[in-house]
C-alpha cells in the first residue's frame, strides 16, 4: 500500500453484525437493562452468555411481570472484592464492588434467593456503565426497578436500595417499606454517597420500618467509569455553572462544587487510595487584583475532597493513614486549545466526525433476504478487540492495519484465494471486504473487522470532503508558531470549500494564541472573513471566562486575555525527544506535560499547591532518563519540525505512538508504582484520555483521568455558546 492509498479508500457497503438481543425496557446505558423474561427461552439463553442488549422503548409494560430464573452459571469468587493495594484496574474494581460489596452482601442475612434491584435514575447510570444485567443476574437480583415509577408489590421478596442519599429518595424509601403492607418483606439500603444525620434520624422515628431493615449503608461510589482509566462525575453544565459567573448562578455554583467534590471524593473510597492533593492555585489573589469565583474553582474542589478524604480515614474500614496516590486538580484553562483542536487518533475522529450518541454506533445492513436494508447499533467499547487495538492508533495507522488484516485473512482462506486467482491482480480493501462477506461460516469472525473497515472508510471519505488535512495543518501550525495572521486570513481567502465549523474551530485557536488581536475590532474582522455568525462569535468570546488573566481592571473594560505570561505566538514547545510516526501528530495536550512533571515532583511551585505535605511514607516513584520532557515554559517559540509524513516505515519505535506505547500498555499494573488521578473541571478531551493510558506504560505508575464530563469538539463549542459572559468578583458578592 503506498503513502497515500488510504485517502483514496472508497465508502465500504455496510457488513451486518451479530444480531442483539431484543429486550422489553432498556436504561440509558446499552450495557444495562430493565430485563424482565418472557416466556422466550432465547433470551434467557443470551443473558447467560452476558450479551450486551440494546436500546429498546422506554414505556414500562404494565402487565404483570415474572422473575427471571436461575441462571445457573458458576459465580465469580468472594475473594475478589475490592481491598486496599489492589492492583486491579479501575473500572474493575468498580465493578467488583457493586457485584460482590453491595450485591453479594445480602446473602448472609437474606432468606430469599431472589431480590429486586430499586435504584433512582443517577444510580442506574452507575450501574450501567459497570455491570451488564448478566452480571446482577448472577448474583441474585431478579428484578430491577425504578425508584420513582409504580411498581407491583413483592411482598415475599427481600429489596435493594442503591440511591443517593437525598431527602426525596430517602421519602419514597420510607412511602415503600412502611406501614401494614410493605412492597417488600426486607429492605437492604445502599447510598451512594454519605447520608446527612437528620435523614438517618428521620428513617429511625419510624418503627415500622426498622425491623424490615436488613442493611443501611454508605457505598461510597458516585462516580461513572467510562474507560478502564477514565471517569466523569456527569456534571455537563460544569463551564456554565462554575465559570459563568452571575448573581443568579451563585447557588447553583456551590451545589455544583459541593456535588464534584463529592463524587471525586469516593472514587479514593472505593480504590482504598488517599491521595496527596495537588491544585492549580488562583493566580490573582493579590492586594491589587480582583479574585473571582471561578479563579477559586480549583482551590475550592480541592478543599472539599481533602474535608471528605479526612472524613474516610476514621469512617471507612482499612482506609489508608498516610498518602498512597497523587491527585492534580486542574480546570480547563489549563489547555483551551485541546478541546477544539482535530485530534487524528482513531476515537477522537469517530467521535468528532461521525453522528454517534455515546460510544453507539448505527450503521445500515443489508436484511437477511436482501430486500432492503436496515439499521443495526453497534457499541465501540472495549469488548470489541478490533476497536480496542486501534482506538488510540493514527488514522492512517489504523486503516492501513484494517487493510492488513483484510489481507492476511484471504491469505489464510483457501476460497478467498480461489477467488482472487480468478479475478487477477491485487485486491482493494472493498474486494476484500466483499470476499469474505460471501463466506458465511467466517461471519462471526470477520463481522467487526468488517465494520470497522466500513468506519475507516467514512471517516477517509469525511477527510477528504472537508479539506480537513490542510485545516488540521493549519491548526497546527498556529499551535507551534509556524503560522499567524497571514497564514490564517489567506487560507480563509482560498479555502472556500472549508466548513463554517472548521473556520470557528481555527478562529478559536487563533484568539488563544492570539488574545491581542481581538481586543479591537480586528476580530470583528476576522469573523466576517470567515463568514462566521454572530452566534458563533460567541464561543470566542466566552474562552475569556476559561482564562487565568491577572490583570483585571475594576472599571469593567473587557479584556480577552488567556494568559498574561504569554509573549509569543506560539503555544507548545517542540518535543525533540517524540517524533511521531505520522504527521500532524504534532499536537499534545498540556496535561501530558503536567502528569510527567508530577511523577518527577517538579510541578511548578508558583502555579501548583499541596493541601497536605508528605508524609515521611510518602515516595514518589523515580522516573528513569529516557521519560524526561522538556520543562521549558509551554508558551516558548517552537521551530518547524521537517521530515514528518503520513506513514513512516513501520520498525520505527518513537516511545510515543500507539505502536510504541499504547500497544504494548498492560492491564496489570502489580509492577507499576503509585497512581496517579487527575482531574479536569469543565470537560476532559479524548487526547486527554489517550496520554492517560501512553503515560501508564511510560511511566510504569497507572493513571487515572477524571473530568465534570468528557467533551468532543462540537460539544465544547456548544457549551461555550451556552455560556453568559457577564462578570462578577467575590466584592460584588459581598462575602
Amino acid at each position: 500500500m503506498t503513502v497515500w492509498s488510504w485517502w483514496s479508500w472508497e465508502p465500504r457497503t455496510p457488513v451486518s453484525s451479530s444480531s442483539r438481543t431484543r429486550s422489553l425496557h432498556i436504561l440509558p446505558h446499552p450495557n444495562f437493562c430493565f430485563y424482565f423474561v418472557s416466556s422466550d427461552r432465547t433470551q434467557l439463553q443470551q443473558v447467560k452468555r452476558g450479551l450486551s442488549l440494546p436500546y429498546g422503548h422506554k414505556q414500562r409494560p404494565r402487565h404483570r411481570r415474572e422473575a427471571v430464573r436461575s441462571p445457573g452459571g458458576m459465580s465469580l469468587d468472594s475473594d475478589s472484592s475490592s481491598q486496599g493495594g489492589d492492583r486491579r484496574s479501575f473500572r474493575q474494581i468498580t465493578r467488583d464492588r457493586l457485584l460482590f460489596e453491595m450485591l453479594r452482601s445480602t446473602r448472609k442475612d437474606s432468606k430469599s434467593a431472589w431480590k429486586v434491584l430499586i435504584m433512582d435514575k443517577f444510580t442506574v447510570k452507575i450501574m450501567s456503565y459497570s455491570c451488564k444485567m448478566a452480571d446482577i443476574t448472577e448474583e441474585g437480583v431478579s428484578l430491577v426497578e425504578d425508584l420513582y415509577k409504580r411498581r407491583q408489590p413483592l411482598p415475599s421478596l427481600d429489596a435493594i436500595y442503591f440511591i443517593q442519599p437525598t431527602k426525596e429518595n430517602v421519602v419514597m424509601f420510607l412511602s415503600d417499606m412502611s406501614g401494614r403492607s410493605p412492597l417488600y418483606k426486607k429492605a437492604y439500603v445502599f447510598f451512594s454517597s454519605p447520608i446527612q444525620k437528620d435523614l438517618v434520624a428521620q428513617i429511625k422515628r419510624d418503627s415500622s420500618i426498622l425491623p424490615r431493615i436488613g442493611a443501611l449503608s454508605e457505598m461510597n461510589l458516585e462516580y461513572f467509569p467510562i474507560d478502564s482509566q477514565g471517569f466523569i462525575t456527569d456534571h455537563e453544565r460544569a463551564l456554565e455553572e462554575l465559570f459563568c459567573e452571575s448573581a443568579e448562578g451563585f447557588n447553583k455554583y456551590n451545589a455544583c462544587l459541593n456535588a464534584m467534590a463529592t463524587r471525586i471524593s469516593t472514587v479514593f473510597a472505593s480504590m482504598r487510595e488517599f491521595p496527596r492533593v495537588h491544585y492549580r492555585i488562583a493566580k490573582t489573589i493579590d492586594a491589587s487584583t480582583m479574585t473571582t469565583l471561578r479563579d477559586m474553582v480549583p482551590t475550592k474542589i480541592a478543599a472539599g475532597v481533602w474535608n471528605y478524604l479526612s472524613k474516610y480515614k476514621t469512617s471507612i474500614p482499612e482506609f489508608p493513614q498516610t498518602e498512597t496516590c497523587e491527585l492534580l486538580i486542574v480546570d480547563r484553562s489549563v489547555d483551551q486549545i485541546a478541546p477544539i483542536i482535530h485530534e487524528w487518533t482513531y476515537d477522537a475522529m469517530c467521535h468528532d466526525l461521525l453522528c454517534m450518541d455515546g460510544n453507539k454506533y448505527v450503521h445500515e445492513v443489508s436484511s437477511k433476504n436482501g430486500s432492503a436494508s436496515e439499521k443495526k447499533e453497534v457499541l465501540l467499547e472495549d469488548h470489541d478487540p478490533v476497536w480496542l487495538e486501534l482506538r488510540h492508533s493514527h488514522i492512517a495507522d489504523a486503516s492501513e492495519r484494517l487493510h492488513d488484516k483484510m489481507t492476511h485473512f484471504v491469505s489464510k482462506n483457501k476460497a478467498a484465494q480461489r477467488q482472487q486467482a480468478r479475478t487477477g491482480g491485487e485486491l482493494s480493501t472493498r474486494d476484500l471486504q466483499k470476499m469474505v462477506q460471501a463466506l458465511p461460516q467466517y461471519t462471526d469472525q470477520i463481522d467487526k473487522l468488517s465494520l470497522h473497515v466500513e468506519i475507516a472508510g467514512k471517516l477517509n471519505v469525511i477527510i477528504r470532503e472537508q479539506c480537513l488535512r490542510d485545516v488540521g495543518q493549519l491548526e497546527q501550525d498556529l499551535v507551534f508558531g509556524d503560522a499567524g495572521t497571514k497564514e490564517l486570513i489567506n487560507f480563509f481567502r482560498t479555502q472556500l470549500g472549508v466548513s463554517r465549523e472548521n473556520k470557528l474551530r481555527l478562529l478559536m485557536i487563533y484568539a488563544a494564541i492570539n488574545p491581542e488581536k481581538f481586543e479591537s475590532d480586528k476580530g470583528t474582522k476576522m469573523m466576517q472573513l470567515a463568514g462566521l455568525s454572530a452566534d458563533d462569535m460567541i464561543a470566542v468570546n466566552n474562552m475569556r471566562c476559561l482564562c487565568t488573566d491577572t490583570k483585571k481592571s475594576s472599571g469593567g473594560a473587557f479584556t480577552l486575555k488567556f494568559d498574561v505570561q504569554k509573549k509569543k505566538h506560539a503555544h507548545r514547545k517542540e518535543r525533540t525527544t517524540e517524533q511521531s510516526a505520522w504527521a500532524l501528530s504534532r499536537f499534545y495536550p498540556v496535561l501530558e506535560e503536567l502528569i510527567e512533571q508530577l511523577s518527577k515532583g517538579e510541578l511548578p511551585k508558583d502555579e501548583y499547591n499541596c493541601m497536605n505535605d508528605p508524609s515521611p511514607s510518602f515516595h514518589v516513584v523515580p522516573t528513569t532518563t529516557s521519560t524526561s520532557v522538556h520543562t521549558s515554559p509551554a508558551h516558548s517559540m517552537r521551530s518547524r519540525r521537517t521530515g514528518g509524513s503520513w506513514a513512516r516505515p513501520r520498525g520505527s519505535d518513537d516511545g510515543y505512538s500507539s505502536d510504541s506505547v499504547l500497544k504494548h500498555a498492560s492491564s496489570d499494573f502489580q509492577k507499576h508504582g503509585q497512581r496517579i488521578f487527575v482531574f479536569v473541571i469543565g470537560g476532559a478531551t479524548r487526547s486527554e484520555l489517550r496520554a492517560a493510558h501512553k503515560l501508564s506504560s511510560k511511566l510504569k505508575r497507572e493513571v487515572i483521568l477524571g473530568s465534570s464530563s468528557l467533551d468532543d469538539p462540537p460539544q465544547f463549542i456548544t457549551k461555550l455558546k451556552m455560556m453568559s459572559a457577564e462578570e462578577l468578583t467575590l466584592d460584588d458578592l459581598h462575602i
